[in-house]
C-alpha cells in the first residue's frame, strides 16, 4: 500500500512539473540551453517580450519619421526641379522671342537703309517746313517702346497717321519711323523729320502731307 502511494505521489510531481513548465513556454527543444531545473534558457520572459515589443514600436516610430521625411526631401527637391525646368522654358521662350523681335528689327532697318539710299536725292528734295522755335528742342533718341501707337502730326497741327514700327542705328537709336497713314499707305520718315515730344507724345514732321503720299509709293 505505501509502495502505490509514492508511485502516485510520483506521477503527481511530474505532472506539476510539466504544467510549470509549460506555463513558461513548454519543454526544451532538443538542442536548447537549460538551465538546473530543464527550463530553456534561450527564450525571453514575459517581461523581456513586452520589453521588444516597446523598442519595435519605438524602431518603427523612427523609421517612419525618417519616411517621412525622405519624402518631404524628394517632393521638395522635385517641385524645385519642375520650378527651375519651368524657369529654364520660359527663358529659353523669351530669348527665341528677343532673338526673333532682333532678327526683325534688323530686317527693317536693313529695308530702310536701301530704300533711303535708292532715293536719297529724291528724298533731298523733298519740301520741308520750318519748325518753330518750340519745336526745335523735340528730338528721338533712345530707341522708346512708346513711340509705337503714336499719332502723327504735321507742323500745322494735321494728323496724317501713326507709328507702327521703328528703325534703328548700331547704337539703338531710332533711325526712323514707319508711319501708317490715314489713307493705309505705308512710309518711313527719317527721324530728322520729325520731333517728338515724350511728355505730351506727340510726333511731328515738317514733311509735306502730299510729298509724304509720294513716299509712300517708293518700294524697294
Amino acid at each position: 500500500m505505501f509502495y502505490v502511494k509514492s508511485a502516485l505521489s510520483a506521477a503527481a510531481m511530474t505532472l506539476l512539473m510539466g504544467t510549470v513548465s509549460f506555463a513558461q513556454g513548454g519543454d526544451a527543444i532538443p538542442g536548447e540551453r537549460v538551465d538546473a531545473n530543464g527550463m530553456p534558457t534561450t527564450r525571453s520572459t514575459p517581461a523581456e517580450q513586452a520589453q521588444t515589443v516597446e523598442i519595435n514600436k519605438q524602431v518603427g516610430a523612427q523609421n517612419a519619421a525618417v519616411d517621412a521625411k525622405a519624402a518631404a526631401v524628394d517632393a521638395k527637391a522635385a517641385a524645385d526641379n519642375a520650378q527651375y525646368q519651368g524657369q529654364q522654358r520660359q527663358y529659353q521662350d523669351q530669348l527665341q522671342q528677343s532673338q526673333a523681335q532682333q532678327r526683325e528689327y534688323q530686317d527693317r532697318t536693313a529695308a530702310y537703309d536701301t530704300l533711303r539710299i535708292r532715293y536719297a536725292s529724291e528724298r533731298a528734295a523733298y519740301r520741308r517746313g520750318v519748325w518753330p522755335d518750340r519745336y526745335v528742342k523735340w528730338v528721338i533718341v533712345d530707341r522708346d517702346a512708346k513711340l509705337i501707337g503714336e499719332r502723327v502730326q504735321l507742323i500745322t497741327g494735321s494728323r496724317v497717321g501713326t507709328v507702327v514700327d521703328t528703325a534703328h542705328r548700331a547704337n539703338g537709336n531710332v533711325s526712323a519711323l514707319l508711319v501708317k497713314l490715314d489713307s493705309d499707305k505705308i512710309v518711313w520718315i527719317d527721324t530728322g523729320d520729325v520731333r517728338y515730344n515724350r511728355a505730351d507724345g506727340i510726333v511731328m514732321t515738317n514733311l509735306n502731307e502730299a510729298d509724304l503720299r509720294h513716299m509712300a509709293d517708293e518700294r524697294v
